[in-house]
């Protein structure tokens, strides 16, 4: 399963993740801000939120970006699960659906965190295996997001961006670059952010996270957290632009889930990436401007 994952025009202006204490001013008051992503188990439920996102639809354009769907895990996907997420899609017409290469359920009981993933053959028919499934349960090719981690397995054999590609290849799914966890995994376990991007030159990067983290330093050791909870560093800025060149037409998303700003300030960040991403399309200085 192939298509253009990423509809013309997205790409052209930030988007920023619109979450539960910004929704009534959004519809109030739309943000100067290009489309909106929600996660999609905040929906799944109906009722009023459902209600006030298909408000938010006619406004902007809205992705269903999905947590729960355990697509690196060992057991396929849930089908009651998939049928809710397929309902919601139908309703609001998503402009990108996306996932993460993580898996959150084990024997059929959910794990409230994304888990990594070792990079094996065996792994990768596996992840293989549920992409299809969830593909082909919506009709459509999704993206993929790589992980933050924070640990190496010590079986995995196959190089972080060299199993994305792979596993873009086998399913037509498409990528969901995210920089701060490119950036977080590299501080943490030594994962150079160049070398995954190298490897996904030949992809689909249909869209481009960026976010804040926090630094934990409790036991003497700093470890980066990708918790989504401030401005974007400089350093993840830095590979924004060199991202931004590999793959000029996927969208960006500003993400920010904890520590939550104004609507205001989040806006005003993602204007920031859309003036990073101009200085780098523009081949100016990625440092130029804050």
């Amino acid at each position: 399963m192939s298509a253009q994952i990423v509809p013309g025009g997205l790409a052209a202006r930030a988007g920023i993740g619109l979450r539960a204490p910004h929704v009534a001013d959004a519809l109030a008051s739309p943000p100067p801000v290009g489309w909106y992503e929600v996660h999609i188990e905040n929906y799944l439920g109906g009722g009023v939120p459902l209600r006030q996102l298909e408000s938010a639809r006619r406004d902007r354009p809205v992705a269903l970006h999905g947590v729960g769907s355990s697509l690196a895990g060992a057991e396929p996907p849930d089908p009651r699960h998939l049928a809710r997420i397929r309902a919601l899609a139908r309703a609001i017409e998503p402009a990108i659906v996306s996932e993460h290469l993580a898996w959150s359920v084990s024997s059929g009981v959910y794990l409230n965190d994304l888990l990594p993933v070792p990079y094996t053959e065996e792994a990768l028919e596996l992840c293989a295996r549920n992409v299809w499934i969830f593909q082909e349960n919506l009709g459509r090719p999704i993206l993929l997001e790589n992980p933050s981690t924070y640990l190496r397995y010590v079986d995995s054999a196959i190089p972080e961006g060299e199993f994305l590609a792979a596993l873009a290849r086998r399913t037509g799914c498409g990528i969901l670059l995210d920089v701060n966890n490119l950036y977080v995994s590299y501080r943490n376990t030594g994962a150079e952010p160049e070398a995954v991007l190298t490897a996904l030159a030949g992809t689909n990067v249909g869209e481009i996270h960026v976010a804040g983290h926090a630094v934990n330093d409790a036991d003497g050791h700093a470890a980066l957290i990708d918790d989504h909870g401030s401005e974007v560093a400089a350093e993840v800025w830095q590979l924004y632009a060199r991202a931004v060149r590999l793959f000029p037409n996927a969208a960006t998303l500003v993400e920010w889930d904890t520590n939550l700003p104004s609507l205001t300030a989040l806006a005003a960040e993602a204007r920031r990436a859309d003036r990073r991403r101009s200085l780098a399309l523009n081949g100016e200085d990625r440092d130029a401007l804050s």
